[in-house]
């Protein structure tokens, strides 16, 4: 899929220039939910391919969503890869009140914080705000907010050997918009997200 190129406030922009993300390291030294140790690592030397880097970003990806009650209808984003890493990304179908948005926000670096992640940074931005965290092992996790208030979630491997990569076998739980893009503005409503009361 093509990813459609997105104006992102010069905040944002320069914290990813910042940030670095992601950072060079391979494999899982950590039992952190969602983070797959893989057979590939220390004793042989070995790195994991690009493949298993986008299944281990598929788990992450899973795991932070599981963690955020109540529930958000999500979808796919596109997969893209660079030189020696891969991307996968999902959108937030469900509507979040500006209210809100930093409860979702909040809710996303806790559980990050929980199970061994490091937090890199947080935007506090009221229009566009994001958090970015980090595995041990180098895979760089986000979620921000932006136009229309939408949310995305982002997990970028670290450097990994070289292959072909396969779309995310996870079935969205709602909407697959399959040969849709970009993807439709959130349309679900949900009695907490989309509320302002307590």
């Amino acid at each position: 899929m093509r990813r459609a190129k997105r104006a992102l406030p010069s905040v944002a922009v320069v914290l990813v220039l910042a940030l670095g993300v992601p950072l060079a390291g391979c494999g899982s030294e950590s039992g952190s939910r969602g983070e797959k140790a893989t057979s590939a690592g220390k004793e042989s030397g070995a790195t994991m391919d690009m493949q298993e880097a986008a299944e281990q970003s598929d788990a992450m990806l899973d795991a932070v969503l599981e963690g955020i009650d109540p529930d958000v209808q999500w979808a796919h984003g596109p997969t893209t890869t660079r030189a020696c890493g891969v991307t996968r990304r999902r959108t937030v179908m469900t509507v979040v009140s500006p209210e809100r948005r930093q409860t979702f926000l909040d809710r996303a670096e806790n559980f990050w914080r929980k199970n061994g992640y490091r937090i890199k940074a947080v935007n506090k931005d009221e229009k566009f705000p994001a958090v970015y965290a980090v595995t041990r092992s180098g895979f760089g996790v986000s979620v921000s907010f932006r136009g229309k208030g939408q949310a995305f979630l982002e997990a970028d491997s670290p450097c990994v050997k070289e292959s072909k990569v396969a779309a995310p076998t996870t079935e969205p739980n709602g909407p697959a918009y399959e040969d849709v893009y970009p993807l439709p503005r959130p349309n679900v409503r949900s009695d907490f997200w989309s509320g302002s009361g307590g």
